[in-house]
């Protein structure tokens, strides 16, 4: 899979921390250190539209971990990318693992539990206007 990347005015590349809930749906994207922790962003966005929208800016590198959840009525969607490389304006990633339909592929690792339940506390909140998964 391929994700669109983000450059920093230095020209790092970066990807958001974004998404939010509404009322029966909602989605978020979480960025993590290839061992599950928090990173530190480069920026914080704290003005202009914020519901549901990008709100915390981090520098990647290869072996990152992008979460991506989904719901519908908290019947959550879960995939759990590593990033392989980073190639032009995309970073190429691999799916390592997915919860669907109640089930994980393969239970998760314990170091990447607080990850994914940010996630998915992402997805849930109302009109999300802040990050919730950072060093800050």
């Amino acid at each position: 899979m391929e994700i669109r990347l983000y450059f920093t005015k230095k020209g790092y590349p970066a990807l958001w921390e974004k998404g939010g809930g509404m009322t029966n749906t909602g989605s978020a994207q979480i960025i993590a250190n290839a061992d599950g922790t928090a990173k530190k962003p480069v920026y914080i966005r704290r003005s202009g539209t914020l519901a549901n929208s990008d709100h915390a800016l981090f520098i990647i590198s290869p072996g990152d971990l992008v979460i991506q959840a989904y719901h519908h009525r908290k019947d959550f969607s879960i995939n759990i990318y590593r990033i392989a490389c980073i190639k032009d304006d995309e970073a190429i990633c691999e799916k390592i693992n997915s919860f669907d339909m109640g089930e994980w592929t393969f239970d998760p690792p314990e170091y990447l539990l607080p990850a994914i339940e940010a996630a998915k506390e992402k997805a849930l909140c109302y009109h999300c206007r802040s990050p919730h998964f950072t060093t800050e």
